[in-house]
């Protein structure tokens, strides 16, 4: 019985690396992608990535990456974020939002890049030079965000440069992000329109790092990226928002500057002091908050819609 037992097992290790083999592909299948992504309800592209609206996206603009920081915390998402980067132009109204595009590099192995080479080329990619790093640009659309780990490699690992930073912009109109260096940024710096989040600038080629994977989870720095996720770039930092928690980010934020905007009003109106508002609001202030809101004179930030199920969420 023993021996059959271990004909059965090594008969089933063996049925699942052929399962395994087989299943194998640069980019993550739709079905891996729809079974991390589960939580997201909501439209997908045709490669199982969760596609956030450019409404939300467009919103989330106007938000302060401490803002979704804090509700992340609130929600047990602790690991999103990741500070201490390069811009490539570092102005004060610097500002990335996108629906995330992974891409994990790792140091270079002849004989495992002979088998990505040799994937590639049985998936139709560019592979007669072994140039990997274009693999993903040439997969991106418009609304997406270029995100790269290359595991900060400076010398012979650089992700981008003028050639490939053009073909990324010209693909997603966005700018891009990536756990390492960039090169060539005297021809990056004109494209107008078009930025960089990094570590640093190099001057070499990539030539000692290959991609392995794309759409699959990966790390950058202290944070853990999805594809589909939502990036949110700012001098401050990047921030990495899951697909299903970005309308809640937006609304939330959003909310908060209309409370705000409230209490100035109430204050400067004497109907509240300042004492009143900056404690915890009684049944009263809720109450007319609520009213005012629900009145609001001006343009709200968020629908109707978006702000009932909110104040219903809140318990106002």
């Amino acid at each position: 019985m023993k021996i059959k037992a271990l004909f059965i097992g090594i008969a089933m290790m063996a049925t699942a690396l052929t399962a395994g083999a087989q299943g194998w592909g640069i980019e993550a299948s739709p079905e891996y992608i729809r079974a991390i992504t589960a939580k997201w309800q909501g439209e997908r592209f045709e490669n199982g990535r969760p596609k956030v609206s450019d409404n939300l996206i467009e919103r989330l603009k106007k938000i302060a990456i401490e803002e979704a920081w804090a509700e992340l915390m609130k929600l047990g998402y602790q690991n999103q974020f990741e500070g201490d980067w390069t811009l490539l132009h570092d102005t004060e109204d610097a500002v990335c939002a996108g629906r995330v595009v992974t891409a994990q590099f790792i140091p270079m192995r002849p004989d495992l890049e002979d088998a990505i080479i040799a994937k590639g080329k049985e998936e139709g990619r560019a592979w007669e030079q072994k140039r990997t790093v274009s693999w993903v640009i040439s997969t991106l659309v418009k609304g997406d965000v270029y995100v790269t780990d290359t595991y900060n490699k400076e010398w012979l690992g650089t992700a981008i440069g003028s050639n490939l930073g053009t073909g990324v912009f010209n693909a997603t109109g966005n700018p891009m992000i990536t756990y390492g260096h960039i090169r060539d940024i005297q021809r990056l710096q004109p494209i107008e329109g078009f930025n960089v989040w990094c570590k640093g600038f190099d001057p070499s080629y990539m030539r000692q790092t290959m991609l392995m994977n794309y759409n699959h989870p990966i790390r950058i720095g202290k944070a853990i990226v999805m594809p589909g996720d939502v990036v949110l770039a700012k001098r401050g930092g990047v921030i990495f928002i899951p697909p299903h928690l970005v309308e809640h980010i937006v609304v939330t934020a959003e909310f908060t500057g209309l409370s705000d905007e409230f209490a100035e009003e109430m204050v400067k109106k004497g109907i509240y002091s300042a004492g009143d508002i900056d404690s915890v609001w009684t049944d009263e202030i809720n109450k007319r908050f609520v009213q005012w809101v629900r009145n609001y004179k001006g343009t709200l930030p968020m629908s109707k819609d978006e702000l009932e199920r909110y104040l219903k969420e809140r318990n106002f």
